[in-house]
């Protein structure tokens, strides 16, 4: 008798773990204070523009977003998570800007088998020997914006660059990228402290090195300052700027202006991009929250719909991983960049392209595309990937 029971009692258990979810829990842990904060900020009202278009459900199902702020700090974003993932039990993962602090919450949500649906952080680690099924990015690998940066530099003819980049995982993967494509000559690989905002002793390096071209990956707060300090010393006379477009979008030409006209930046979207999806999300963004979104922006946004298609794929049943998986491979969503899809690693394969900073017809200093640079590109390290 006890056998039998035994048997009915692990027959239900099986039973209720696939049934449909009431409502979809999401851990939002994202950079909302200090330098980095804007990058946060805009990942954040991304998320919540897409949420209040799908009328606060996901997959058709009630949503409640759980937002907290690792303040940049990798044990804080570790607290954090872990409190999603155990007391509140949250269904999806999502928010983190910064590639430290990701390499440190990644464990944690992986063995809780816990989706982390990447808005922006996509370490070489995570794409390689590192991957894992419960994570998914719908931004691009860390080298990708880099790389393609590095092919313009190469296709213009620059012979004599520096590169300046924090000190971090990130930052590291943007040099890696960048030297893929770029053959010319570096004289200098200038690294920083994460956060920095005083460049007189990064300039003066690159003063003394008189290079024809700058390309500079400092995120949030540090490029605002750090374009401005060039653009004051004069260095920007004779040497051209070069960044991909999360050091080059609307956050930080908001903050800069006029200086920044000229400059050349990568990016696998643009607020210009001629598509229906994104002609409502630009359009949705400025009316919600009075300015242009950035690139951090859209992927907040499409990590939401992201969400959306697969819960909807699972008809909420998203106790059962394996199923989940499979709808999140699949991709049931119009991405705001236009098509794009994902590699055996959970990565995107989809196409960057050159944006340049001027005036648009109204005035306002803002982005502009150009052209393509990649198209349907993958990044170096999926051969590394041996997923399970």
């Amino acid at each position: 008798m006890s056998l039998r029971l035994t048997a009915l009692a692990a027959a239900l258990l099986l039973a209720g773990s696939v049934h449909a979810a009431d409502k979809i829990k999401v851990g939002f842990v994202s950079t909302l204070s200090g330098p980095g904060a804007g990058l946060g900020v805009d990942i954040r009202d991304g998320f919540n523009l897409a949420m209040k278009s799908l009328n606060g459900k996901l997959g058709g199902l009630p949503a409640e977003v759980l937002i907290a702020d690792d303040q940049q700090s990798p044990d804080t974003a570790k607290q954090a998570a872990d409190k999603f993932l155990k007391r509140d039990k949250v269904d999806f993962m999502t928010g983190i800007v910064f590639s430290n602090i990701m390499l440190a919450v990644g464990p944690s949500v992986f063995e809780n088998k816990t989706f982390y649906i990447s808005a922006n952080a996509g370490p070489s680690q995570y794409a390689g020997e590192q991957c894992n099924p419960f994570f998914f990015n719908v931004a691009w690998q860390n080298d990708n914006l880099h790389e393609a940066v590095g092919k313009t530099v190469q296709d213009k003819g620059f012979k004599n660059v520096v590169i300046v980049t924090p000190n971090y995982p990130g930052g590291k993967d943007a040099v890696s990228g960048f030297k893929r494509f770029y053959k010319g000559h570096v004289a200098e690989e200038v690294y920083t402290k994460l956060g920095q905002l005083d460049y007189a002793a990064e300039l003066a390096q690159i003063r003394a090195q008189k290079p024809d071209a700058v390309f500079f990956f400092l995120p949030g707060g540090m490029g605002i300052n750090f374009v401005k300090q060039f653009v004051s010393a004069g260095l920007s006379r004779d040497t051209q700027l070069f960044a991909p477009g999360f050091s080059a979008d609307e956050d930080v030409i908001k903050a800069v202006g006029a200086p920044m006209m000229g400059m050349f930046n990568s990016s696998h979207w643009a607020h210009d991009m001629d598509n229906a999806e994104n002609k409502r999300f630009v359009a949705d963004f400025q009316k919600e929250y009075g300015r242009l979104p950035s690139l951090y922006a859209s992927q907040g946004y499409d990590a939401a719909l992201l969400m959306d298609g697969a819960v909807r794929d699972v008809k909420g049943k998203v106790e059962d991983k394996a199923a989940l998986q499979k709808a999140l491979e699949a991709k049931r969503f119009k991405s705001v960049r236009g098509d794009f899809k994902f590699n055996s690693n959970h990565y995107p394969v989809q196409n960057y392209y050159l944006r340049v900073i001027g005036k648009d017809a109204s005035g306002r200093v803002t982005n502009k595309m150009m052209g393509s640079i990649f198209t349907n590109h993958a990044d170096a390290y999926v051969a590394q990937c041996k997923m399970k």
